[in-house]
């Protein structure tokens, strides 16, 4: 829950910044509204690296183990990675690849930790 807890933010906000003019028309108070881009991805890059280090309790509570521990750190590297982009804006659709790239983490960080749960023996 904790994951999802903290993954949350930054995945809805990279979508509010590259939806920022339909929620500005339809007068919807989303962050990159209400306080500008800017402070916007500084917040995104801020929640990833909580979610990065919330995504390793499993493996530091001992409920994981060391499959889920790498695809944890590599998964968050490259969300890292993609909130750097974006906060960079060295592409011009860093905020949809964000958004993109969140997902496909939620789903294989997931699936990490059910392989890991009922396959303990890879290492």
């Amino acid at each position: 829950v904790l994951i999802i807890f903290a993954w949350t933010p930054p995945h809805f906000w990279a979508l509010a910044i590259h939806r920022k003019a339909e929620y500005a028309r339809a007068d919807i108070p989303m962050l990159p509204v209400t306080h500008g881009e800017q402070y916007t991805k500084v917040h995104i890059l801020l929640y990833t690296l909580i979610l990065l280090a919330v995504s390793l309790l499993p493996f530091v509570i001992r409920m994981s183990g060391v499959l889920y521990l790498i695809c944890a750190l590599l998964l968050g590297a490259r969300f890292l990675y993609w909130a750097w982009v974006l906060y960079r804006d060295t592409r011009p659709q860093a905020a949809i690849g964000t958004v993109k790239y969140s997902i496909a983490y939620l789903f294989l960080l997931f699936i990490a930790l059910l392989v890991d749960h009922y396959l303990p023996w890879i290492p």
